[in-house]
């Protein structure tokens, strides 16, 4: 007689099992090796509530191998959340809540979107970092209303990304205590064995970083598992890897070989698998009574937990009202009332600003309305100009500051943004040169297919960074961000520009990236609305001809608005009539009606664009009358100025250009 353990966990092997079968398309193997040690973590003690996925202080769970996500499905699904089996019926289909990489947002329970690689894990660590940020802020003596675990399963794969390394250095060097990885060391990838690439000391490897390690021998050992958990908690100030060994494919006629890792088991081998499991031939996705009774406490489990946090919130309200209030105005997501009052305002006679000074002063603005506002860089603050200057700095022995030293780590940095952004509670930020956003790239990405409301300062955003020369100067940056569907990108023309784009990026419901200046740009006059205005509706009229049809018009984003009015006036010397458009967005332009952006761009006027970066992408904005002046090549290392008039990027060139445009037309 099988014991209940054996028989829910069995059961989640083959709900994973048939929903690949069924799909013809998954990966069998991680499920049924990697399946008892999260039942071990789900059934005793990961702190969720399945009728409220998204209470707040509930356990974070993520299975950073998204590639086993039947496995997640079928735990789901047996621990009473929203997801039918008709859905693990559906797996991998259309319009199904069952993808096959789990989806944030798709499926009730999924904390993470995940499948490449090494982001679970990465992301993580943002939410231990959030968690431990809000508890440090707001947990009072005998009241910890912020107080859970951050989970994550964990393959090979992931621990050989670059981005895990990155996130597990920082995980240690913070002392994050509540941030607990079951490692599934099943020692097989899509190629064979690890041998053949990865014969590293793991264990060594994390106590190095800092990183409490337990090792578990035989992971179908459920007690052996249960201990490890257990103990992982003893350990408040190291983040905790359990090493448990697996074989991958357990049970099934494809146990320990790559064959088990990326397609389906087929008929034979799945009901050989049966077999070997003493399971019902004959019946897919068959759930025993008494797995799916002992799985489904965890409804009621769940419902006291909330429960008692509730009470523990009302007691809370009552002895620290202004805290509570706060605090539940924060895990809503409402922004604090006048959050945008006392906003930088910049005059033209303050003289040229860079927007990346701009932006610092109206960051630190900003965090003075919105506590939990927290984030830091990639080792560039003070050229990002990202420091809350009236905080501390988050570390292990002051969790109340809010700037984060990310160091040199990119892509973690953008990882952990977005859970911190998904945890909920913070409104988080990082901050490289744009340059650099190539490191960070798949971060970026899934924060956008996430829509979670993540936050990037990238500085340093064009070739007039001048004599470090073209290994730090964007040129394909700018091109390679507008190409991700749903991210933002916001490229101020001036200081009062940038104030205003980091409005719209505050307000944003996805990702949002802000690309500044390292050189001095005029200051637009802000007296007349324009830029206020402007700004959230991606691009406006800046400067208008003087006549009712302009003869041209010069469109522009970031440094080259300025370059687009010293223009206007040397056409305007030689009788043409030109208007100037700022465009700081133009996803936002794209969300304009037809009517707003004819009215901006009308239609049958040529039209010049101009960027100081690849063209590509432009030529649509410019017609078939109009003509895009951008970059077809690198950089080079000279000062900023002599460079952009190097690269056709001055005046007398540009006005040359719009002249030679009318007269072909």
């Amino acid at each position: 007689m099988k014991s209940l353990d054996e028989l829910c966990i069995n059961t989640l092997r083959m709900l994973s099992v048939d929903q690949i079968e069924a799909a013809n398309s998954g990966h069998p193997g991680l499920p049924l090796g990697a399946a008892p040690m999260t039942y071990v973590l789900w059934d005793r003690y990961l702190r969720h509530d399945p009728q409220h996925p998204d209470w707040f202080d509930r356990d974070r769970f993520i299975l950073s191998a998204g590639h086993g996500s039947a496995l997640l499905y079928a735990l789901l699904h047996m621990s009473g959340y929203d997801l039918p089996l008709e859905e693990l019926k559906r797996f991998r289909q259309w319009g199904s809540k069952t993808p096959g990489h789990p989806e944030y947002g798709v499926t009730p329970g999924v904390e993470v979107t995940t499948g490449p690689l090494g982001q679970g894990f990465a992301t993580g660590v943002g939410m231990a970092i959030a968690e431990a940020h809000l508890a440090a802020v707001f947990n009072r003596p005998g009241f910890p209303v912020v107080n859970h675990h951050t989970y994550a399963l964990v393959s090979d794969g992931d621990l050989m990304e670059g981005v895990a390394s990155e996130a597990a250095s920082l995980a240690g060097h913070l002392g994050l205590g509540k941030l607990v990885y079951l490692y599934d060391d099943n020692r097989i990838s899509i190629e064979g064995s690890t041998d053949i690439t990865f014969t590293e000391n793991v264990e060594l490897r994390f106590r190095s970083y800092g990183w409490q390690v337990l090792r578990v021998a035989n992971g179908n050992d459920t007690e052996a598992v249960d201990k490890a958990v257990s103990d992982s908690w003893s350990e408040p100030n190291k983040p905790t890897l359990v090493i448990v060994r697996t074989h991958i494919g357990y049970g099934s006629p494809k146990q320990d070989s790559a064959d088990a890792h990326g397609a389906p088991l087929g008929s034979e081998a799945c009901r050989a698998t049966k077999e070997s499991l003493g399971w019902p031939l004959d019946e897919p996705f068959h759930v025993p009574p008494e797995a799916k009774a002992h799985m489904g406490r965890d409804r009621d489990r769940g419902t006291h937990a909330r429960a008692a946090w509730v009470q523990l919130l009302e007691g809370y309200r009552k002895a620290y009202p202004i805290e509570a209030e706060r605090f539940e105005r924060l895990i809503r997501g409402d922004l604090t009332a006048g959050w945008d009052e006392g906003l930088p305002v910049f005059r033209p006679e303050d003289g040229p600003m860079a927007t990346r000074s701009a932006s610092g002063k109206a960051l630190n603005a900003l965090a003075s309305k919105l506590p939990t506002m927290i984030g830091g860089s990639a080792d560039l603050a003070p050229s990002n100009n990202s420091v809350i200057k009236d905080s501390p700095d988050f570390q292990l022995n002051c969790r109340t500051g809010r700037n984060i030293h990310f160091g040199v780590r990119e892509h973690a940095m953008a990882a952990a943004v977005n859970g911190m952004a998904l945890h909920g509670g913070v409104v988080p930020y990082g901050a490289t040169f744009l340059i650099f956003s190539d490191y960070a790239r798949p971060a970026l990405r899934l924060a956008s297919l996430m829509g979670a409301p993540s936050r990037f300062i990238f500085t340093h955003d064009s070739i007039g960074v001048g004599e470090d020369g073209p290994t730090h100067q964007p040129v394909d940056q700018l091109l390679s961000l507008r190409a991700i569907p749903n991210f933002l990108v916001l490229r101020p023309a001036d200081a009062n520009e940038t104030v205003a784009a980091w409005k719209v990026a505050v307000t944003r419901k996805g990702p949002a990236a802000l690309a500044l200046t390292r050189q001095k740009l005029p200051i637009l006059d802000p007296a007349d609305g324009r830029v206020a205005a402007g700004v959230p509706r991606g691009a406006y009229v800046l400067a208008d001809a003087d006549k009712e049809t302009p003869d041209i018009v010069m469109a522009a984003g970031g440094s080259e608005v300025a370059l687009a009015l010293d223009t206007r006036k040397r056409l305007s010397q030689r009788g043409v009539a030109a208007r100037v458009v700022s465009v700081p967005s133009w996803e936002l332009f794209e969300e304009q009606d037809d009517e707003y952006r004819d009215a901006v761009l009308p239609p049958g006027v040529p039209r010049l664009i101009l960027e100081a970066a690849s063209a590509k992408g432009l030529h649509r904005y410019a017609g078939p009358q109009g003509t895009v002046v951008g970059l077809d090549r690198f950089g080079a290392s000279a000062p900023g100025g002599e460079l952009m008039k190097r690269m056709g990027f001055e005046p007398d060139t540009v006005a040359e250009m719009a002249l030679g445009l009318l007269k072909r037309l």
